[in-house]
């Protein structure tokens, strides 16, 4: 259960919306795109599961250059760019620069490699029985859809509607 906190509060007074569209998911290797995170990003910390994807592919590709950036050494895995078509129940739209910050959540914190304010979000709305968050990208100017999976019934909560594996 989360500790009551400022977060926790603010959010229980933001409504949420079913959500119903395309997103884009950018995977490695043999990877499907309903592999969930567990070990924690930018708006879910370790142990709460989420699957990560951009309501455009330029986002999601903007997204995976970026964790492509960070190895010593560029992997040589196939790559792939999934279109999905998804369908939620209860999704909270945190797109708002001022409602982010009400949450704690400034420009700083979302390309910051401290990860603790986005991660407070993302748990808070975890707990609160909602099964996405829409969020500003870190990387590019697209909108990012995370589904907390353990709220989205029946999982996957999406359809592939097509795929495009890229070169390396």
């Amino acid at each position: 259960m989360v500790e009551p906190s400022p977060v926790v509060d603010r959010l229980r007074v933001v409504s949420s919306q079913p959500w119903a569209g395309t997103a884009f998911r950018h995977m490695f290797a043999a990877y499907r795109p309903e592999r969930e995170n567990t070990y924690g990003a930018r708006w879910n910390p370790r142990g709460v599961a989420a699957v990560y994807a951009s309501l455009t592919a330029a986002g999601a590709l903007a997204e995976a250059e970026h964790r492509i950036s960070l190895q010593p050494v560029r992997p040589r895995a196939r790559r792939t760019l999934y279109e999905l078509r998804v369908a939620l129940v209860s999704v909270l739209d945190l797109t708002d620069p001022s409602l982010l910050q009400e949450l704690g959540v400034g420009p700083r914190d979302l390309r910051s490699d401290d990860l603790a304010a986005c991660q407070a979000v993302g748990s808070a709305a975890n707990a609160g029985g909602h099964d996405g968050i829409l969020v500003p990208s870190a990387r590019s100017d697209a909108i990012n859809l995370v589904i907390l999976t353990a709220n989205a019934a029946p999982f996957p909560p999406f359809e592939i509607v097509g795929h495009r594996v890229l070169g390396l």
